[in-house]
């Protein structure tokens, strides 16, 4: 017994020093473990990246990211997310407000500054519904973030190197997404897509 003991807790270091071993994996139902290979799927597919680091926010919240994020950025993703909790509330909202209802995945930043020069780190995305519009690149459009999932809550933003208080909007900003669709259907057809018009924040 003290053998076995030993040799799992030498697999679960080596996992561990390799980044392999993260919040719970190893004891999550297959179901859930399936689910989320198809959610890290399909932010590869959006991103282009690898995802190797799976944490968790000081409050709870999921992480998914290409490389560790630093503190102060999981920091920020709370106070986000806190801030788009307390709007939901005052709003008369009650679903899907906890911390441990989100996944943010992370992702390499494909600009970092905006056409006036400012930072902005951005992912490029295909144009969709926003082709021909002033957001429309060439085939492409730069978000800030961009929902991926609403079952579960899932979302991605790009690193930043500074400016957390633009990390804490984004996360709000397309979390507010998340919340109108599981609250409030209605408001939800009307602002998911703002290629007709519309910004964040939705809820005042």
């Amino acid at each position: 017994m003290r053998s076995t003991r030993n040799i799992t807790t030498l697999v679960m270091a080596l996992l561990a020093a390799f980044g392999l071993l993260f919040s719970d994996s190893l004891i999550k139902p297959t179901s859930a473990q399936r689910a989320e290979q198809r959610l890290v799927a399909r932010a590869q597919q959006i991103t282009g990246d690898v995802f190797r680091f799976y944490g968790r926010t000081p409050r709870g919240a999921h992480v998914v990211a290409r490389v560790a994020p630093r503190s102060d950025v999981l920091g920020a993703i709370d106070n986000g997310l806190s801030d788009l909790f307390n709007i939901a509330r005052r709003h008369g909202y009650r679903s899907r407000l906890e911390y441990s209802d989100y996944t943010v995945f992370i992702g390499r930043a494909d600009r970092t500054k905006d056409s006036t020069g400012a930072y902005s780190p951005d992912i490029a995305v295909g144009a969709a519904q926003y082709a021909g519009s002033g957001y429309d690149q060439g085939g492409y459009v730069y978000a800030a973030g961009l929902v991926m999932a609403y079952n579960p809550n899932a979302l991605v933003i790009a690193e930043h190197e500074r400016d957390m208080q633009r990390v804490s909007n984004v996360v709000r900003y397309e979390g507010e997404h998340l919340v109108l669709f599981h609250n409030d259907r209605g408001l939800f057809g009307r602002t998911a897509d703002h290629s007709r018009g519309g910004g964040h924040p939705i809820l005042q």
